[in-house]
């Protein structure tokens, strides 16, 4: 009878098991898909690519021109695009007024686990702060900051065209030069806005600096202006990189 019993409850706990599985597994396929789509549509509405040859080098250059009126129509609360090079990167960004919406929001505000690329509620794009912060899940379809890994990687460190960042606001055009790629278990530290005195964000330009698996010798100084991207490396680290202002 006792054998019975628990091989009913082992069968209601495997279909009860099985049934969350599956619930996840189709939540995430639909995620997946709205984002894909999303991205699509505002690439489409919002992007026109020029490609450049140099007559000298024979290189080609591209370059993208965002057209946030399409942008801001579609999403108010639209505050720049971010692209880096060599990941799937290349997003527009949205601020709301704490950092929880945009975890649970796609770009066009529907409810998604597979929320949107977001700045921190506490930075300003038009004025910046010593630390500004972009955040976005680490999608396994590599959506959103899902490739952000890529930047801990030998072969994306040697590539140096990499290592220039593009952040384009409605009024500018800023590029940050990457000078420190790390994961760290998850803290408030890395994602300090305000500081003190220059002493005080000296000692955390140093921090930050030291914890970089790749050396990219690039100084720094009290006048700085940095811009960190943040994301999940796994379920207790964050994967954190770090560029500082050049323009």
């Amino acid at each position: 009878m006792k054998k019975k019993v628990l091989l009913i409850c082992m069968t209601i706990i495997f279909f009860v098991l099985f049934i969350y599985s599956l619930t996840n597994i189709i939540i995430w396929y639909f995620d997946n898909k709205h984002t894909e789509s999303i991205v699509n549509e505002l690439i489409e509405g919002s992007i026109e690519i020029e490609k450049k040859e140099n007559t000298e080098t024979k290189e080609e250059t591209t370059t993208q021109t965002i057209n946030f009126d399409y942008l801001t129509n579609k999403n108010k609360d639209t505050v720049g695009w971010i692209k880096v090079n060599n990941t799937n990167i290349n997003y527009p960004f949205v601020q709301a007024k704490d950092n929880k919406y945009y975890l649970k929001h796609s770009f066009d505000k529907k409810y998604t686990d597979a929320g949107w690329v977001f700045l921190d509620y506490r930075n300003n794009i038009n004025e910046l702060d010593k630390n500004t912060i972009i955040y976005a899940h680490a999608r396994k379809d590599k959506s959103m900051f899902g490739t952000l890994k890529n930047t801990l990687k030998k072969n994306w460190y040697n590539n140096k065209s990499n290592h220039i960042i593009t952040l384009t606001t409605k009024t500018k055009e800023l590029k940050f030069q990457v000078f420190s790629t790390y994961h760290v278990e998850t803290e408030d530290y890395y994602i300090t806005t305000k500081f003190k005195n220059d002493e005080e964000y000296i000692k955390f330009l140093n921090t930050i600096k030291k914890r970089s698996i790749h050396n990219y010798n690039v100084s720094l100084n009290k006048d700085d202006y940095v811009l960190t991207l943040s994301s999940c490396f796994n379920e207790k680290e964050k994967v954190v990189l770090h560029a500082k202002l050049i323009n």
